[in-house]
């Protein structure tokens, strides 16, 4: 009876993604006296009674590290079941800090990159160096893949070669995430039109996803799909594609994304936008209410500009997306 209630009760944590410059994340392993010892986790720990999140990361990282956090953005939060408890990991992405790391607890500590970066000893992409990896962290790996900028291709306004000529120029200063969306063009032009965006990107390492379409997501070879949230709404399973996103536009929608497994979402409209003036908007309070808690990473779109960066982190989102001002 004792074990049962311990497995339903949820344990509060807050974790740390220590993240520097170069992208790359700290992982620390858990000691020999610990439970799930000898696995690969980021650092962080329980939440004490009248904590908040925040304040058990910061008491966390200078309790089991050392190091005093400067700055620390809201991320996503995942639950995940063990044979001993369930978890609700509240995931902060720290990008500032003082002091010198120190395991105070005398574990080892590892910086890693994100899966698609990292290299093994013989230089094949793609394999984390660290193993093996406590379970709950997989999907946040997955999700440290993703840059903070999302742009949206714009041919409708810049014509074909125009757009391509600039995808090109942002591409080689470090675009790596595109979406093709071009409600305008009949299907058989925007499938020439995203063979080439797929094979620029590429060269580039960068990911394609095609709006709504996921049979021609399939077919080109494409990274993934970004969903309408109609068929967000319709949609009973993932779609086989390697990255799968969605548009929303309210809390109900968020959680389903992340109910299906989806790797990120955009929530929309933040700001008033040049396409479509007076209509409603969220302001950035209420996309921090609505982004609080995601199981997944969410982008804010709708009227902003690269400079909104740092706003958008401060109230949850992992970057933001971008349509006539990505380019």
């Amino acid at each position: 009876m004792n074990n049962s209630i311990e497995k339903t009760k949820l344990v509060e944590v807050a974790a740390a993604v220590l993240q520097r410059p170069d992208g790359s994340f700290l992982l620390a392993q858990r000691p020999p006296d610990k439970i799930w010892a000898g696995y690969w986790e980021f650092p962080g720990g329980k939440i004490e009674p009248g904590e908040t999140p925040y304040h058990a990361l910061v008491r966390e990282l200078r309790e089991e590290l050392g190091i005093a956090v400067e700055t620390a953005y809201p991320w996503v939060t995942r639950i995940f079941t063990y044979p001993h408890a369930t978890v609700r990991l509240n995931f902060f992405r720290v990008t500032q800090w003082s002091g010198e790391l120190h395991p105070h607890e005398g574990q080892q500590f590892a910086w890693q990159r994100p899966l698609s970066l990292a290299l093994s000893p013989d230089g094949a992409r793609g394999r984390v160096l660290v193993s093996p990896i406590l379970p709950a962290n997989a999907p946040i790996l997955r999700a440290l893949e993703l840059p903070s900028l999302y742009a949206i291709s714009n041919v409708a306004e810049l014509g074909v070669e125009e757009f391509m000529r600039r995808l090109e120029g942002v591409l080689h200063n470090g675009l790596r995430l595109v979406q093709v969306r071009e409600k305008h063009l009949p299907r058989a032009k925007m499938r020439v039109l995203s063979l080439r965006v797929l094979e620029l990107a590429h060269a580039h390492d960068a990911k394609v996803l095609i709006n709504s379409d996921v049979e021609l997501a399939q077919e080109i070879g494409a990274d993934g799909v970004h969903l309408t949230s109609t068929q967000l709404a319709a949609l009973r399973k993932r779609p086989d594609l390697p990255w799968c996103a969605a548009s929303c536009h309210n809390k109900e929608e968020l959680q389903r994304a992340g109910e299906l497994g989806l790797d990120f979402v955009v929530l929309s409209p933040v700001l008033p936008t040049k396409s479509h003036p007076g209509t409603a908007h969220l302001g950035w309070e209420a996309f921090g209410e609505i982004a609080a808690g995601s199981a997944i990473p969410v982008y804010a779109l709708g009227g902003l500009c690269r400079d909104d960066m740092e706003t958008a982190w401060q109230h949850g989102a992992h970057g933001i997306a971008l349509l006539r001002q990505a380019w």
